[in-house]
């Protein structure tokens, strides 16, 4: 809802009652008006043209520049024919124009629809209306005057400032949404091409000849997607999830499909990560979890797997423990490897690799959990990801994505 529609209620409020006032100083003073049938006539077109015009004043689009011109002539019509109508002496006294503060609702419209500039041009109209009708510039005329003009700026100026800031929270959501779709993007990059990459460099070193010519390629090419993801542009469509963990995702998918979008369970997903060096404790009752919540647990779980066989080497073991707690799921991922050097998280980050940042901290605080760290050199590696038991399917990124 546009931060100004409160400001449209509450004048269409003000219309309303300030009629209604206008009538009622009218109605207490009818035996001192020289032309009362006049009055009559006026507040009769008033009252119809208040409730007439009430849709016109409920939001920006309606309330057409026509329309305010024509209010504004409503109410100065009204305080010019106030000496006509009115007796002499009460004019002088003070008395009230007949539309009273009725007119104020015609310059704060302008103020709502155009900023302070509008809103100075209709409250100096008024002003020099009142000045007419009072024959000079007395006192009371000229603080009434004063107060509308300032009011109506004030209003005009806080309108814009609202409009402007809007606009700039509509620019910061478009901008968080595009950041958090880049990184999705960047985690599957580097779950599935990225790691694909890497292994044909690797095999093609092995192997020798046209394939080390291969692997070389697929070197340059696993540098230059990496500085591509690192950078925020990633024009390339999700990549295919076959590897890192992919068949605990496709677990994910055919669960969630048998479950009809129900909670799944999370045992079910992360058993085949087990193996000969890759032991899984789990509970001994079903752990629950949004489809959606299920599929980023076990891809960064497999992200942690594969940052151990990457760095730890291949005949390091690691352990799965899974832990059913009242309000969240923690699942722990151990290792007994070498452990990580200070700083080298960072200088991955920095060199495009994103794997800790992006598969596995980044799929975490999408859920609104966390994944914590803890590394101490020569005594392995341990990993905790920590997911909130009420992330709902609403929260699935590729859903959003599927719906862009």
């Amino acid at each position: 809802m546009s931060v100004e529609q409160p400001l449209w209620r509450a004048l269409t409020g003000y219309r309303v009652l300030t009629m209604v006032y206008a009538v009622g100083l009218f109605a207490t003073a009818y035996d001192e008006f020289e032309r009362p049938w006049l009055a009559v006539a006026y507040f009769v077109v008033l009252v119809v043209w208040t409730l007439a015009t009430l849709p016109l004043v409920a939001n920006a689009a309606r309330c057409t520049r026509r329309f305010l011109t024509a209010d504004l002539t409503v109410a100065l019509v009204g305080i010019l024919l106030t000496p006509v109508a009115d007796a002499h002496e009460r004019i002088q006294a003070g008395g009230p124009t007949m539309p009273s503060i009725w007119t104020a609702g015609s310059v704060l419209a302008f103020a709502i629809k155009g900023g302070w500039r509008w809103a100075a041009l209709a409250s100096t109209l008024v002003a020099v209306a009142n000045l007419v009708e009072r024959g000079g510039p007395a006192r009371d005329t000229v603080h009434n005057v004063i107060l509308v003009w300032v009011a109506s700026i004030a209003i005009g100026y806080v309108v814009e400032v609202a409009r402007a800031s809007e606009r700039t929270l509509a620019r910061a959501l478009e901008i968080e949404a595009a950041t958090r779709e880049r990184e999705r993007l960047a985690r599957d990059i580097h779950d599935g091409v990225l790691q694909v990459l890497a292994m044909v460099q690797r095999r093609g070193a092995v192997i020798g000849g046209e394939a080390a010519e291969l692997g070389r390629m697929a070197g340059e090419q696993e540098v230059a997607l990496r500085t591509l993801v690192s950078g925020g542009l990633v024009p390339v469509p999700r990549a295919s999830r076959d590897t890192a963990g992919g068949e605990a995702v496709r677990a994910a998918d055919d669960t969630a499909g048998e479950a009809g979008g129900g909670p799944v369970d999370l045992r079910a997903l992360l058993a085949p990560y087990a193996g000969a060096l890759v032991n899984l404790a789990e509970p001994g009752a079903p752990v629950p979890l949004a489809p959606a919540a299920a599929r980023e647990v076990a891809a960064a779980v497999g992200a942690v797997l594969d940052n151990v066989r990457e760095h730890a080497g291949p005949d390091a073991r690691a352990w799965i423990l899974v832990e059913d707690e009242p309000d969240e799921v923690i699942v722990t991922v151990r290792d007994d490897g070498p452990g990580i050097p200070e700083g080298r998280l960072a200088q991955a980050e920095g060199e495009g690799r994103l794997g800790v940042a992006l598969s596995i901290r980044g799929r975490l605080r999408d859920l609104g959990g966390s994944a914590e760290l803890i590394s101490v050199p020569g005594q392995g590696t341990e990993v905790e990801l920590k997911v909130p038991k009420d992330t709902r399917e609403a929260d699935d990124p590729r859903g959003k994505a599927e719906q862009r």
